[in-house]
């Protein structure tokens, strides 16, 4: 029994022992899979690298958005008729002031006749008018000198005073009757005039665009029916919105290159002109207008625009490839390679600014060579071999080691 006893506590102890020894084993595994070991730091590190360059380094942004015209202005008639002429079609040009519809006149010349004679009859009523209140002081004055000789009586004298001052009022009221005739006419002129519709916006270019056209001949339309839409494009505006994150960089005046999918490979200047002070809640946005010279009349309202705009700029900046940096721990670094390109440094930068995949660092002595392929098994003092070799922004082969 005893032996049995110690048989199994011998098995149970052999066991223990065997699963500790692998738990170590694989601790150990994992930690080298985290840290090179001290033979692998000993072994050149195939690598890639690129040279550290100085020159002018630009932030930009690109910003999609859409042309609209400079202006507008809806042609449309004051008074209602039928379209006799619409000689304005969609992409003509037409001059500020020009005619170019007309509307049916019949009724509106009848309704001018009738005015004149109306004014006619009016100006009849005036002289008559007068005529009976010549008469009547006349009948005053004879009534008034036979009072004074006890001929008439103190009540034919009220009668005429009363007749005369009636006479009077009628005259006014013929006076007014004319000036109401007048305006009437002059009313009904204008009413006639209204049936040649004009094109007569104010500000901006005399010479514009018929974008879209509303209605045909022999159409009968109302008053303030839209006849035709008329665009300035040039200069032409650009429409965009940018977030916050750029929102503080930008200004009034500033260039901006544009290109559209319309003239591709083609770049079209311009610069801003408006920033909306508010953004909108819905999209957390702003509106920036842009204003672009459009001599040819080419952009169109309604293309689509790419605006790249330079929000900042470094004159002389150290540059290397994006793909350089390497994140070590709460910090960002480079490994710089040794001037006999055995082996690296590490050393911690800032960033400045990013033009696609070149970046600016900030710091002194930034010199020489940078790895930008193969980090991920170097550390401070590594021995490498280069692989390749680029330059900045171009990924040739400059040559290997």
């Amino acid at each position: 029994m005893n032996k049995i006893l110690r048989s199994c506590s011998l098995f149970f102890f052999v066991q223990g022992v065997v699963f500790l020894a692998l738990l170590a084993g694989g601790c150990e595994t994992s930690d080298q899979s985290q840290v090179p070991s001290r033979e692998n730091k000993k072994k050149p590190v195939p690598v890639e690298v690129a040279t550290i360059e100085h020159g002018p380094l630009e932030l930009r942004r690109t910003f999609s958005g859409t042309l609209e015209a400079r202006a507008e202005f809806v042609v449309a008639p004051k008074v209602a008729g039928r379209v006799e002429s619409l000689v304005a079609n969609i992409s003509d040009s037409v001059k500020r002031g020009e005619v170019v519809a007309e509307l049916d006149s019949d009724e509106y010349v009848q309704e001018v006749a009738q005015a004149r004679a109306n004014l006619a009859v009016s100006q009849a009523n005036l002289v008559e008018a007068r005529n009976a209140l010549e008469i009547s002081r006349r009948e005053l004055a004879r009534i008034t000198t036979l009072r004074e000789r006890g001929v008439a009586s103190e009540s034919q004298l009220d009668a005429v005073k009363a007749g005369e001052l009636a006479r009077q009022a009628e005259l006014e009221v013929a006076k007014a009757q004319v000036v109401r005739a007048e305006s009437i006419l002059e009313s009904a002129k204008i009413r006639l005039g209204y049936t040649r519709v004009t094109a007569g916006w104010s500000g901006g270019d005399d010479l514009r665009i018929v974008a879209e056209r509303f209605v045909d001949e022999g159409e009968t339309v109302g008053a303030n029916a839209p006849l035709l839409r008329i665009v300035e494009l040039n200069p032409i505006t650009g429409v965009v919105y940018v977030t916050e994150r750029d929102y503080a960089k930008l200004q009034g005046d500033q260039e901006v290159s544009l290109t559209t999918d319309a003239f591709a490979g083609e770049t079209f200047v311009g610069k801003i002109e408006r920033i909306a002070p508010v953004f909108k809640q819905a999209t957390r946005q702003a509106r920036v207008e842009l204003v672009i010279d459009n001599p040819q009349q080419r952009l169109k309202p309604g293309m689509f625009i790419r605006a790249t705009v330079v929000l900042a700029s470094v004159a002389d900046a150290v540059v290397v490839p994006e793909r350089a940096l390497t994140k070590r721990g709460d910090g960002v670094g480079i490994f710089l390679v040794s001037a006999d390109g055995n082996n690296v440094r590490w050393q911690e930068v800032q960033v400045g600014i990013r033009d696609g995949e070149r970046v600016q660092l900030l710091g002194e002595g930034l010199e020489g060579r940078v790895v930008t392929l193969g980090q991920q098994m170097l550390e401070d003092g590594s021995q490498i071999v280069i692989s390749t070799e680029t330059r900045l922004g171009t990924g040739a082969d400059a040559g290997g080691r």
